[in-house]
């Protein structure tokens, strides 16, 4: 699309104060920076998911230009990261999973999922912008996190990080097995492994690297999606299998929920960079001991 002009316009789609998000602009080398911050579990909450729809939808209206010092300027890198220490993020955020399930709502799990499939969507298609995307996974990356990450154009990983989750998709996935980022980078599913605090300097080494043939490497990316085309009908069907599944859980599929639950209950208390707002705790305390008894 043409280069916008309207900077009034543009600045008000990117003054919404997010709750969940922490966002900069290194006008240099022109990489928008976003990191996730959820409050309480390190999963997509419902809060997180809004925040993320907010930003990326001005950055899709916007043509990939961010207001930055009274100026409109062109991004030509978007960083997704975490603030969360030794967590990307751990995925769906289970204790409402458990609530719409154990109240037969459909609507509300579905709505969940819509919000989930938009997200991830806008950024597979690169935000309709000459935006090269980047995930910077600087720990535990678990399943919807772990597809969030692939859902970029390039993966940085730490050395320490774990991931679980499809690419090599059904072997993975049915392996149940957590990957270390070594394993990761020899399968090619990650592209520039780091070592531990050393991840956004690898993202600063691959734009300065990649900037003499970014045209180049963006058509690449974009042929990627001819080849391998994702429409959202696509997601959208996936995500309604995924819904009617859901609601049809099996006893022992419970139990395993009500360990997951307990399991983010336990990341929300042990990790000091988690912030745990009272009310995301009683809903997950609330949801286990439902969980237990469904499942007795």
């Amino acid at each position: 699309m043409n280069a916008p002009v309207d900077f009034k316009a543009i600045e008000g789609m990117f003054q919404r104060n997010y709750e969940q998000l922490e966002v900069r602009f290194d006008p240099k080398l022109a990489i928008a920076w976003t990191y996730m911050n959820p409050s309480g579990a390190p999963c997509f909450n419902t809060g997180l998911l809004t925040d993320l729809r907010a930003h990326d939808h001005a950055l899709e209206m916007s043509g990939g230009y961010v207001p930055f010092e009274g100026r409109l300027c062109q991004a030509h890198y978007h960083v997704l990261a975490s603030k969360t220490p030794g967590i990307y993020n751990l995925g769906g955020d289970l204790a409402s999973f458990a609530q719409f399930i154990l109240s037969h709502d459909h609507d509300g799990l579905m709505g969940y999922a819509s919000l989930c499939i938009d997200d991830i969507f806008a950024r597979i298609r690169n935000y309709n912008a000459p935006i090269t995307t980047v995930s910077l996974v600087q720990g535990d990356a678990l399943g919807g996190g772990f597809e969030t990450a692939l859902s970029s154009n390039v993966v940085i990983a730490e050395r320490s990080a774990k991931m679980v989750g499809p690419k090599r998709a059904e072997e993975m996935i049915l392996s149940g097995r957590i990957y270390t980022a070594q394993e990761l980078l020899e399968l090619g599913v990650v592209d520039i492994l780091a070592e531990d605090g050393a991840g956004e300097a690898a993202v600063y080494d691959y734009v300065r690297g990649n900037e003499r043939h970014r045209n180049g490497a963006q058509a690449v990316f974009r042929c990627r999606q001819h080849v391998n085309p994702i429409s959202y009908e696509e997601l959208l069907n996936i995500t309604k299998i995924w819904v009617e599944a859901a609601l049809h859980l099996e006893e022992r599929d419970l139990k395993l929920m009500n360990r997951l639950v307990r399991a983010q209950l336990k990341r929300v208390r042990a990790e000091p960079g988690v912030r745990a707002p009272q009310e995301q705790i009683a809903l997950q305390r609330q949801v286990a001991p439902q969980m237990q008894f469904a499942t007795a």
